[in-house]
């Protein structure tokens, strides 16, 4: 079930590979999840098929990661990772992950995260702009109503 202000979520199994002696997930791996969720979330979006090489020139690199650690996940937990895009700028995004419990919809850990639009042949920063912005903007406008 996807958390109230968002219309994606995805979910996924904590694996003994990622708990540490007490069965708990090192803290590292929740950004490990946000990025899992970020796959699924522009596959979900189907962003790549609608607007083909002026999505795949680009792509988005990590300028900035915060996570808010509100309650670990054990081995076994099912996770639920909601991704919403929370503000489109000149060359980047801001996104924000909630991961929760599936089973409970408890909430375990916030990620908030900064991305770049970069240019792949150039390495620079590169505007969003056109279509890419187009399809962005669109993304934005359709998120259910946020609850902060």
């Amino acid at each position: 079930m996807t958390r109230p202000g968002f219309a994606f979520s995805t979910r996924f199994r904590v694996r003994y590979a990622e708990i540490d002696g007490q069965r708990v997930v090192f803290n590292s791996r929740y950004l490990e999840y946000a990025d899992v969720a970020a796959t699924e979330y522009w596959a979900w979006t189907g962003i790549a098929d609608a607007l083909g090489t002026a999505w795949t020139e680009t792509e988005f690199h990590v300028r900035h990661a915060a996570v808010d650690y509100l309650k670990p996940f054990t081995w076994g937990d099912t996770v639920e990772a909601s991704v919403r895009i929370e503000r489109l700028g000149r060359t980047s995004l801001h996104q924000r992950y909630e991961l929760a419990q599936a089973e409970t919809g408890e909430l375990h850990a916030i990620v908030e995260m900064t991305v770049v639009n970069v240019h792949l042949p150039t390495g620079r920063p590169a505007p969003i702009e056109g279509d890419v912005r187009q399809f962005l903007e669109a993304l934005v406008i359709a998120q259910p109503d946020r609850v902060a």
